[in-house]
């Protein structure tokens, strides 16, 4: 009877925990930041959705061995990880995700033309920022 008990407990605890605005954003944020760096990093091996190493600039090309898009097939390992990595360990993983997007701003601040992505991906970097905060908070304990 214990075991009814413990088991209705969770129930009702996970229930009120799924009406939690701050729970509700954290399980957002971390299905977003689990899923959006592994389809892009998939699509770095294909350039389904754009020219990937289009958006290299051409001093880390030149500092990196092989071509760009050798770079690019580095990257979506590296991309493909960091969503393995949110999704299992999300306080941790909001800070990977963070630090690679900072690396992917000055990427982009230094490659003319593309301000309003690094914009775009400071907005990102915040996210996830709020993803690793949230995390501390709700990780393995949603109440």
């Amino acid at each position: 009877m214990a075991s009814t008990t413990t088991s209705g407990t969770q129930v009702t605890a996970r229930r009120a925990a799924l009406t939690d605005p701050g729970y509700q954003a954290y399980v957002i944020l971390r299905t977003g930041f689990t899923v959006a760096p592994i389809l892009f990093g998939l699509d770095k091996f294909a350039n389904l959705l754009v020219d990937w190493p289009g958006y290299l600039a051409p001093w880390i090309d030149d500092v990196l061995p092989g071509s760009a898009q050798s770079a690019m097939y580095a990257v979506g390992v590296i991309e493909i990880v960091a969503g393995v990595v949110v999704g299992i360990a999300p306080r941790f993983g909001g800070w990977l995700v963070a630090g690679w997007l900072a690396g992917i701003i000055v990427n982009l601040l230094t490659l003319s033309g593309y301000y309003d992505v690094a914009l775009r991906d400071f907005g990102l970097l915040l996210g996830a920022v709020a993803l690793a905060r949230l995390a501390q908070r709700y990780h393995g304990n949603p109440s």
